[in-house]
């Protein structure tokens, strides 16, 4: 590998300190955990089979398909998903905070879209096969010089109506409040938000984090980081007892066409770090017009009423004072939609 793509790599600075000690982490019983193992194992091979019927499958009921089983799949591993706030109804730029290799699945669960993964990723025993039946976008992040056409793929895939979510850290680090020096140095890398300026497309945060589910304690339980290996981690995973994620969506951020996309990644990486509490006050699927960006000011909170041309049409949208908790016990059957939608200029 070149200095140049060395330097390029994010990297944290969490290691097996980040981690709780063996002891602290609540177990099931050996025969939950092997019921749990089989469980994952069942699902996986559903993911192979799934992997087959992605690519001919029209866009709404590959949506459906991909958010059930993500859901299942988090079911099997024992992880309870709680959702705060409404995902998007039109495509959108995802970014969200890096912690674990169970974000993907979460993300999933929650917005399916194309993610967008290193290449490495694809040669991933099935992980792979699904990977590339669901449209990734995969990343060569050893050269630099690549980023371009990757960005270029994005945006064409904005335009063409599929929402796209991407994690700009580029690799995990643990999550913790008080951690802060692990973080990547760079934090939410701004390149990919050029592909939302372009396309005219929204960028929606979210907020992914991992607590206890009896307590509300966060914890690091599900963190991929440093040298830890991922059948450790796995094993970690599959053996804890009452862990849950919890993914907050913020409200929807659209840059103007002259928007400054380093600006746009620190809003976007404010939004998706903020604390709980502070998330849970945004109004849910709402809105930031970010005309002034290009100028280097960050808008104030959105209306009410611009919350609801968001929300618009349909009844029951989230109340504008705040978010409302849903608790998913099961697949959802609706389906993302599949039409293509252009920012108006200016936006």
């Amino acid at each position: 590998m070149s200095t140049a793509g060395r330097l390029w790599l994010p990297a944290s600075g969490c290691g097996p300190t980040c981690l709780p000690p063996a002891g602290e982490v609540p177990a099931v019983s050996p025969v939950r955990r092997a019921g749990r193992t089989l469980a994952v194992l069942g699902t996986l091979s559903a993911g192979a089979a799934l992997a087959a019927l992605l690519p001919v499958l029209p866009a709404g009921d590959r949506a459906a398909a991909l958010r059930g089983w993500a859901r299942w799949t988090l079911r099997a591993f024992g992880v309870r998903l709680v959702v705060r706030g409404r995902p998007p109804r039109r495509p959108a730029l995802l970014v969200a905070n890096h912690v674990s290799w169970l974000d993907v699945l979460a993300l999933l669960a929650v917005a399916p879209a194309r993610m967008v993964a290193k290449r490495e990723v694809r040669s991933w025993p099935l992980v792979g096969l699904l990977a590339a039946a669901a449209g990734t976008v995969l990343v060569d992040r050893t050269r630099p010089r690549a980023l371009p056409a990757t960005v270029a793929r994005v945006t064409a895939a904005l335009r063409a109506g599929s929402p796209v979510a991407v994690f700009p850290e580029g690799t995990t680090w643990c999550g913790a409040a008080d951690a802060v020096a692990c973080r990547p140095g760079r934090g939410f890398r701004p390149a990919l938000f050029q592909a939302a300026i372009d396309a005219g497309a929204p960028v929606v945060p979210l907020r992914i984090g991992y607590r206890w589910a009896a307590t509300g304690v966060p914890t690091t339980a599900a963190a991929f980081v440093g040298d830890d290996d991922l059948l450790r981690s796995v094993g970690r995973v599959l053996a804890a007892r009452g862990l849950e994620v919890r993914v907050s969506v913020s409200a929807a951020l659209h840059p103007a066409r002259d928007a400054d996309r380093r600006l746009l990644a620190r809003t976007a990486e404010s939004a998706a770090h903020a604390p709980a509490e502070a998330v849970e006050r945004t109004p849910a699927g709402g809105r930031r017009d970010h005309a002034s960006m290009a100028r280097g000011t960050v808008p104030g909170k959105p209306t009410a009423r611009r919350a609801e041309r968001e929300e618009a049409p349909g009844a029951g949208a989230p109340s504008v004072s705040g978010w409302r908790e849903r608790r998913v016990s099961r697949p959802g059957r609706r389906a993302w939609p599949g039409r293509r939608t252009t920012a108006t200029p200016g936006r």
